[in-house]
């Protein structure tokens, strides 16, 4: 036995292609792809746990409470709305219901003088309640609001007015449209500055620049400026939007020239690698035909680059709408009851607004946090699936 094993090292030793440390390569090989595998396990787990919270907390928040109660209109009530309704009923009811009750009398006058039954919106605590949150009713209160459930007159309905409203200090009146149409037009003024210019700016780098010092240290200062942190170009929107040419404050205007800044490198830097990957041989061609240097870049090298420019100026867009702290610094952090009615009106976007209700106590703040991170996250997830969508679409590999 001893003999054979003496013998297989021996063989080994007089083998000339043997290598002593394969079994420890070996070892190394298998060791680093199961770390590898974990860290792409770890992710995966991480993004279920991600995901499965945020949708657990936001699907509340897609659902109100209203409650069904007799409400007189006279003149008594509509000057003093809090009278409309039973002494026993008025903590259940929404302050909003009572706020916005007068106007509700005057543009329907058939009303007056009548009790009518009708579905208000509830207080935030009812609604906290009835899902289970948490209990800051009084005894009183709960045995009324379970005398209305008793009698069907308590529902959990499809919250319209978080898809429909602005911003609110009343919790359960607080709405996530306002922020919606403010972001739109905040990436569209940031897109149509933005993507031309950078586009352009490639362009040139690529195709006519020349190849000296300057445009060396061009280039080195465009890679620079798109790894700095985000909340510089808000500094640089303030002053040079604001303070130097006077536009109005808290804009949808301000805040896409000041994301237009932020995604300047993007483009530029996706662009320029897009030109890049256009063959030789079609610049070439071109130029044998009797083609200008214009008319090349016009007419073949910009058309043929165009999927990789889209999907990298998308991408840039997306970044750009998920992005708060630049719009701190030129007041885009606003209370946004109403949507914006142009560029140049105050306005607020959906990151925003997510920032500001996290601050906010109130429970019914909580789970619209979370529907509005819902909603962003889809709005996000689109645009990169419609740069996918371009890349694969319109792409053209070259052999």
């Amino acid at each position: 036995m001893k003999n054979k094993i003496f013998s297989k090292k021996q063989n080994k030793l007089e083998n000339p292609f043997y290598d002593p440390t394969l079994k420890i390569r070996h070892m190394k090989d298998k060791f680093f792809k199961a770390l590898s595998l974990s860290g792409l396990i770890f992710s995966i787990v991480f993004l279920v746990i991600f995901f499965t919270d945020i949708v657990t907390k936001a699907i509340p928040s897609f659902k109100q409470a209203y409650v069904e109660l007799p409400m007189t209109y006279n003149e008594e009530t509509v000057n003093d709305s809090i009278y409309a309704v039973e002494e026993k009923y008025e903590t259940l009811v929404s302050r909003a219901w009572f706020r916005d009750m007068p106007k509700f009398a005057q543009s329907h006058p058939e009303v007056m003088g009548k009790t009518v039954n009708e579905w208000v919106l509830a207080d935030d605590e009812v609604d906290q309640y009835l899902k289970g949150h948490s209990n800051t009713l009084s005894d009183d209160e709960i045995a009324t609001l379970k005398e209305l459930q008793a009698l069907g007159k308590v529902e959990l309905r499809f919250n319209t007015v978080f898809f429909t409203t602005g911003d609110s200090k009343i919790p359960e009146n607080s709405g996530f449209y306002s922020s919606v149409v403010g972001s739109i037009m905040t990436i569209l003024v940031c897109m149509a500055v933005a993507f031309p210019i950078g586009v352009m700016t490639a362009v040139y780098l690529e195709e006519f620049a020349k190849d000296n010092k300057l445009s060396h240290i061009i280039e080195i200062n465009i890679n620079n400026l798109a790894a700095i942190p985000s909340i510089l170009f808000g500094l640089l929107g303030l002053a040079i939007y604001i303070n130097f040419f006077g536009m109005p404050r808290s804009s949808a205007l301000v805040g896409g020239l000041t994301l237009a800044l932020m995604t300047f490198p993007v483009i530029i830097v996706s662009s320029r690698s897009a030109l890049r990957s256009v063959p030789a041989s079609i610049r070439q061609a071109a130029f044998s035909l009797g083609l200008t240097k214009l008319q090349v870049v016009k007419d073949h090298v910009l058309p043929l680059g165009m999927p990789g420019i889209l999907t990298g100026s998308i991408i840039g867009m997306s970044r750009a709408m998920g992005e708060t702290a630049p719009l701190i610094f030129v007041g885009m952090v606003v209370f946004s009851p109403d949507a914006p009615s142009s560029i140049l009106s105050a306005a607020t976007v959906m990151p925003a607004q997510i920032f500001t209700w996290a601050g906010m106590p109130e429970g019914a703040y909580v789970e619209r946090v979370s529907g509005a991170i819902l909603i962003l996250l889809g709005v996000l997830l689109s645009m990169n699936a419609l740069a996918i969508y371009f890349r694969k679409k319109y792409e053209v590999k070259w052999n």
